[in-house]
């Protein structure tokens, strides 16, 4: 998930950066371009302007210029070549013959125009132009205006100057305006371009980026899609929740898939061991069972000699050692034989009925009352008999060697069969070894006092009739076992026995 939210945030940025690339920089562009060919208009204008502003001076003060040339009146000369001064920022302004020769001057001009290509054009033309040139050191633009005499002649030329600096400066003011129209444009685009950006896309994938921090192992789920954001957001919102969701459950199936390998794992150790246990047991009821019968063959041989009482204790002691003995080795054979199905159908009443008579003659059992509570019914179940009384009688034994004052039995209907449940006043079994209790070999008593080898064959006897067990507390604060029993399948009814 770290490297998921890191590429996230990459591609969070990866887009800022693209709508940058894609839109700021060939808009801004644009624009520029888009700037500079107004700035080369409006200088263009500027100086056509400027041109037409010193073609309007010369055109006024042709007019009395050519009077005073065509009268000889150098005064009236002078003061109109004074007037241009007071017209506007002029450098400069003369009048010459029709020759180039200069008449009158004032500020700074050509001395002698007869070499200036522009000036003969516009005396042989008689129609004004202008060019930049340099006059006395200064670069000026030149406005030549020809003098008409009333009945047409070209009588002279008039020349107006102007310094090229004017025509600079307005340029270099309308260029940095230009500059600055740009990168104002530029910022606002920017800007525009961010905050949408944010407002747009932004805050839903920082939202998104925030949801996608919570996501981790046994925790997937995101919160639902938010319906203001766009569609696109929505959609990203809409797989990444059912990502979460097939997370979700490849990691529920992960976990079962690998609760079940280790029970396969147990059951297959377990049956292992069963198997191992089994086939010793096997050998050792064959190895065991004819000395056994011996000895005990030989214990009452010499019972019938007319031993004291000494002696008579010893042989009983025999007697009860290889009784013992043979008791083992029948629970061990009990226990791992592979019984063939003789399953049927099966009464629990009477069943239970008689095993809880036997138990009052069996040596093996403490006297302790036996409480049986059975339902009104037949409560019949599809077992093996002997293999269910073997099973039900190790429960009830246990019972009655942990209770202290009281045993019950009850029969409990399940949804889909029977329930005979062992209740005992004794201490209980705790929690830890529960599951221990129906391992072979293992028992909670002290030494020489359990085989080990009763729950075990329980637990064998369940697994044949596909039922099952539990052990928990009781209200007395003994413990409480559970046998499952499977119900009479419905084409097997009418074969009770």
């Amino acid at each position: 998930m770290p490297g998921i939210l890191i590429s996230a945030g990459h591609m969070f940025e990866s887009l800022r950066l693209t709508l940058l690339l894609s839109i700021v920089i060939p808009l801004t562009v644009i624009v520029g371009i888009t700037i500079s060919i107004a700035v080369s208009a409006i200088e263009e204008n500027l100086n056509l302007r400027l041109k037409e502003d010193l073609e309007l001076v010369a055109r006024a003060a042709s007019g009395p210029l050519e009077q005073a040339m065509q009268e000889g009146d150098d005064l009236v000369l002078d003061e109109a070549l004074k007037s241009i001064f007071r017209i506007g920022r002029i450098y400069g302004a003369s009048v010459y013959d029709k020759d180039g020769v200069k008449v009158a001057r004032l500020g700074v001009v050509d001395s002698d125009v007869r070499s200036s290509k522009s000036a003969t054009e516009v005396i042989e033309s008689g129609k004004r132009g202008g060019t930049f040139r340099q006059v006395e050191g200064q670069s000026v633009f030149s406005q030549f205006t020809p003098l008409i005499a009333e009945d047409g002649r070209i009588i002279g030329l008039l020349q107006v100057t102007r310094k090229r600096s004017d025509f600079q400066q307005l340029i270099a003011f309308s260029r940095t305006w230009g500059v600055v129209v740009w990168c104002l444009i530029s910022a606002i685009v920017s800007l525009v371009v961010v905050v949408g950006h944010y407002r747009s896309i932004g805050r839903y994938v920082n939202r998104l980026l925030e949801a996608m921090s919570g996501m981790a192992p046994r925790n997937w789920q995101i919160p639902s899609p938010e319906a203001s954001g766009p569609r696109e957001v929505r959609q990203l919102y809409g797989g990444l929740e059912s990502l979460g969701e097939r997370m979700a459950r490849a990691e529920t199936e992960i976990q079962e898939r690998s609760e079940r390998e280790r029970d396969l794992g147990n059951q297959l150790e377990y049956q292992e061991k069963v198997a191992m246990i089994g086939r010793v047991a096997g050998g050792v009821a064959h190895e065991l069972g004819a000395p056994l019968n011996v000895v005990q063959g030989r214990a009452t041989i010499l019972a019938r000699l007319g031993l004291n009482a000494s002696q008579q204790r010893h042989v009983d002691d025999i007697n009860h050692q290889v009784e013992r003995m043979t008791r083992i080795i029948q629970q061990l054979l009990d226990c791992f034989r592979h019984v063939p199905d003789a399953r049927r159908s099966v009464s629990l009443i009477p069943l239970l009925q008689g095993m809880t008579d036997d138990l009052e003659d069996d040596s093996r059992a403490p006297s302790v009352p036996i409480e049986l509570n059975l339902p009104g019914c037949e409560a019949l179940v599809w077992a093996d008999p002997i293999r269910l009384e073997l099973a039900c009688l190790n429960v009830v034994r246990n019972a009655c060697k942990a209770a202290q004052k009281r045993v019950s039995i009850n029969v409990l209907q399940a949804e889909d069969g029977w329930i005979v449940q062992v209740d005992d006043d004794g201490t209980g079994i705790p929690v830890e070894v529960r599951e221990k209790i129906f391992e072979p070999f293992y028992s909670t008593r002290p030494a020489g006092q359990g085989t080990g080898l009763g729950l075990a064959m329980v637990k064998s006897v369940m697994k044949e009739h596909r039922g099952d067990f539990d052990v928990s507390d009781n209200q007395w604060g003994g413990c409480r076992m559970r046998l499952y029993w499977p119900a009479v399948p419905t084409s097997q009814h009418g074969q009770e026995v």
